[in-house]
């Protein structure tokens, strides 16, 4: 029974261990895992939780310090992204902007309410909003340019009357000298020195002058004599409580300066509302409407008669709207409108700016909502004045129609094609004569009308342009015909030839008659340095009129010299016929020079040309004077190019692409890209054996473009990767690989030591293998890089996997227990 016991209990222990060696990456792991290494899923859900965290491409950085990303790694994501295209996801984050708006007027101070009353604008804008928006006016209120401050540095207007916490400076100049600087107090007095309090509550600024002046009389005798004068003015001005009441934005008691008028007020306190009346705002004083103030006044015409300035404790009221209607279509400003009792529709027209260049003026049509249902209304033009208005209509002014009544084209050969007005009983014959004629290359044998027949059918009419020139034909036009005169050059293929291979300027050429070969290769740019003259080839096209199936030929090819002069050509002159195409050879005994490089410890390095197609390494060693000897020929490296002309580059990038349609991952695609792309590749050469043997097959033969370099006796060993302590170290014939692993502290716990590799300082690259159980790994030698990988995160098992996995090694478990109990 132990022994059943200890056998469950060891099946349900691998289970357990099956489940906790399920990893799951996450976007939160990735500080865990290299950018390069993950897949494209892995970068979606990154994305993803970026956007529910409401994180931008800006915030990549922020997103990589919380997750403790590197910046380098952070920068590579930014660019799998971007190559992903799902950075246009991220850029669709909203923004949030505020608005604060400063309520200090000037430097005349006074006391102000909360500044967020004053905030006018909303990043979220309700349908009320929205409507607000298109009633005629409410602009003013949105407008964050147009304020409505009032002006606290102009003159003290002559009404304006004395309160509490005014500010008085008094001047006394001429033959006394003296100046004051006085308050207001709240019981309405000035205290002047010498003289004592003079009440001045209520009073303007005139009378508070007089007042001032005669109580300074009493000290100042020169002043009734005329030598001395008095001044007064107003400098700091006392600040004023307004209430708003009514259909207003944000109703309720603003603190405003005593120099306010309605429309600063209506201002800070955002404007009549959505119900709020722009035409019938009251200004309320002591229980009495003092004025109405009309916000159409001042739209419309600049009057602001009745904008008075406020005193302490006024009301202003916005009363609601009685009528409104809704202008639209084409009409400078479409609008809602609010029209008083006596108004019609002329004066909303009026309001609107009146029709655009485009509207049909003639009629109106309107929508009225009736007792029981809406119905339509036509405002013929003679009855705009006087057509009385009622809430909630809403009219439309069409447009023009979009046609004329009298144009007829004419296009093609003509000296000035274009429109031109239709007069009774013109002919095809008038309109030509009114474009000038018809010009050298005009085709005379037939012309065509395109015309609109009474069904407004189209219908091609054709006619003899000579016959009709002459006025021996003469054929009427009709509103909207289309006349087309034809060039022969257009009813003829352009005629071209063409020329290629060793000329300047090669490609298509118009043909001209009695064009020669020699003609052409001059309007080529003449032959190049490697051009032959001989068997230049002309391929021309065949005409003949009937088909005989037994003839396979497509072209007539000749082959001919010419002089090097191109004075002649031999045998005969070749005259060109149309679309002909010419090829001038390259002369099979020309060769340009082939140049490449060599540098480091040889005795003349530099740029060397090949002398002939059998030149080896060793050969160029021999001619740039042999190696140093400090010369390291163990890392000796050949740097050749890519491609070595455009059709091996075509090529290959036809094997890529089938390539890297087998490629699923973008970072996979682009690694390989960048390494295919690169100009140089790395070719490693063994330049030791190359001088011990040359001619054997370590001695490659030379190409175009070839960069050989020959390093210095390299000393270190540089080690990469999954250590402790990646560094470059001394090179010791004594040591072994695992000896220089352990100088830089061994391997780390994520290192993959099967599949460490070491890259030679001549390019060439050798891993660890394999023997029996052991790793036998690759010789290190100078100048030598080694690499230790890191093992792959494994994406792990799903939840159901784990399940079938651990319910499988349940039931062997099982099974297991139950042979033992039978066979004992």
């Amino acid at each position: 029974m132990f022994r059943k016991l200890l056998l469950v209990q060891l099946f349900l222990f691998i289970g357990l261990c099956v489940v906790a060696q399920v990893p799951s990456i996450s976007p939160s792991q990735i500080k865990q895992v290299n950018v390069d290494n993950l897949s494209d899923a892995q970068i979606r859900r990154i994305v993803d939780e970026m956007q529910r965290n409401n994180l931008g491409m800006s915030d990549i950085d922020t997103y990589a310090d919380q997750k403790g990303i590197p910046s380098s790694e952070a920068e590579k994501l930014k660019a799998r992204i971007q190559m992903m295209g799902l950075d246009k996801l991220l850029d669709k984050k909203k923004s949030s902007e505020t608005f604060q708006k400063d309520t200090k007027y000037s430097d005349r101070e006074f006391n102000s309410t909360d500044t967020s009353k004053v905030d006018l604008f909303r990043q979220n804008a309700s349908p009320t909003d929205v409507k607000r928006k298109k009633i005629f006016g409410a602009e003013l209120f949105n407008n964050q340019n147009l304020t409505f401050e009032p002006n606290l540095r102009m003159p003290t207007p002559a009404n304006y009357r004395l309160a509490a916490s005014d500010q008085v400076l008094i001047d006394v100049y001429g033959y006394s000298e003296v100046q004051h600087d006085l308050t207001v107090s709240a019981e309405g007095y000035i205290r002047i020195p010498n003289v004592g309090p003079v009440y001045v509550n209520g009073l303007t600024m005139e009378e508070a002058k007089n007042r001032i002046t005669k109580q300074l009389s009493t000290i100042y005798s020169t002043i009734s004599t005329g030598k001395t004068f008095v001044q007064v003015s107003l400098g700091n001005i006392r600040s004023i409580r307004i209430l708003l009441i009514g259909e207003i934005q944000r109703p309720g008691t603003y603190t405003l300066p005593s120099l306010a008028t309605v429309a600063n007020a209506l201002y800070v306190s955002g404007g009549p509302d959505e119900n709020g009346s722009f035409r019938s705002i009251q200004v309320i004083r002591n229980g009495q409407v003092i004025t109405t103030f009309d916000l159409y006044d001042f739209i419309t015409r600049g009057d602001l008669t009745n904008n008075i300035v406020l005193q302490d404790q006024d009301i202003v009221k916005v009363n609601p709207y009685k009528t409104r209607v809704e202008l639209l279509g084409e009409i400078k400003r479409p609008a809602i409108f609010e029209a008083k009792d006596n108004e019609t529709l002329q004066n909303i027209l009026d309001y609107a700016g009146g029709y655009t260049d485009g509207s049909f003026k003639d009629n109106i049509t309107g929508y009225r909502i009736n007792s029981k249902e809406r119905e339509v209304i036509n405002v013929p033009a003679n009855e705009i004045a006087s057509f009385k208005l009622k809430s909630g209509d809403q009219f439309f002014v069409d447009s023009i129609l979009n046609r004329f009544s009298n144009r007829i084209t004419v296009s093609g050969a003509v000296f000035h094609p274009g429109n031109y007005g239709m007069e009774p009983n013109m002919t095809v014959t008038d309109l030509i004569k009114k474009a000038d004629g018809v010009r050298e290359e005009a085709s005379l044998t037939r012309g065509i009308i395109r015309r609109l027949q009474d069904d407004f059918t189209p219908a091609i009419i054709s006619f003899n342009v000579q016959d009709v020139i002459s006025g021996k034909t003469l054929i009427p036009l009709k509103k909207e015909d289309s006349v087309i005169v034809f060039s022969k050059v257009d009813l003829r293929q352009q005629y071209q030839v063409s020329i290629a291979g060793e000329v300047n300027k090669p490609g298509g050429f118009p043909f001209a008659d009695s064009m020669h070969l020699e003609d052409l290769i001059l309007l080529a740019g003449g032959l190049t340095d490697a051009a032959s003259t001989k068997h230049i080839e002309i391929a021309r096209r065949i005409r003949k009129g009937e088909y005989d199936s037994k003839d396979s030929s497509k072209a007539i090819v000749k082959q001919l010299d010419i002089s090097a002069d191109l004075a002649s050509v031999a045998g005969e002159r070749i005259l060109l016929e149309p679309f002909d195409e010419i090829v001038i050879r390259k002369s099979p005994g020309y060769n340009e020079q082939a140049n490449m490089q060599i540098d480091g410890e040889v005795v003349f390095p530099g740029r060397y040309s090949i002398l002939s197609k059998k030149e080896r390494i060793s050969d160029l060693i021999a001619r740039s004077g042999g190696l140093r000897p400090e010369a390291f020929p163990e890392g000796a490296v050949l740097l050749r190019k890519t491609y070595i002309n455009s059709s091996d580059s075509a090529l290959l990038n036809n094997k890529l692409e089938l390539f890297y349609n087998k490629l699923q991952d973008s970072s996979d695609i682009s690694s390989v890209k960048s390494a295919i792309e690169r100009k140089y590749q790395l070719l490693g050469i063994n330049l030791d054996q190359i001088m011990i043997k040359p001619g054997s097959k370590y001695d490659l033969l030379l190409e175009e473009g070839d960069v050989i370099k020959v390093p210095k006796k390299l000393q270190t060993v540089q080690l990469f990767g999954e250590v402790y302590f990646p560094k470059k170290v001394r090179f010791d014939r004594e040591y072994s690989f695992r000896e220089y692993i352990r100088g830089a502290g061994g391997y780390t716990a994520s290192a993959l030591k099967r599949r460490s590799y070491i890259v030679y300082a001549n390019g060439e690259v050798k891993n660890t293998r394999k023997v029996v159980f052991f790793n036998k790994y690759p010789k290190v030698r100078p100048g030598a890089e080694i690499f230790i990988p890191s093992k792959r995160n494994h994406k792990g098992l799903s939840g159901q996997e784990v399940l079938g996995i651990s319910t499988g090694v349940a039931s062997i478990a099982l099974i297991i227990v139950t042979i033992l109990t039978r066979i004992k």
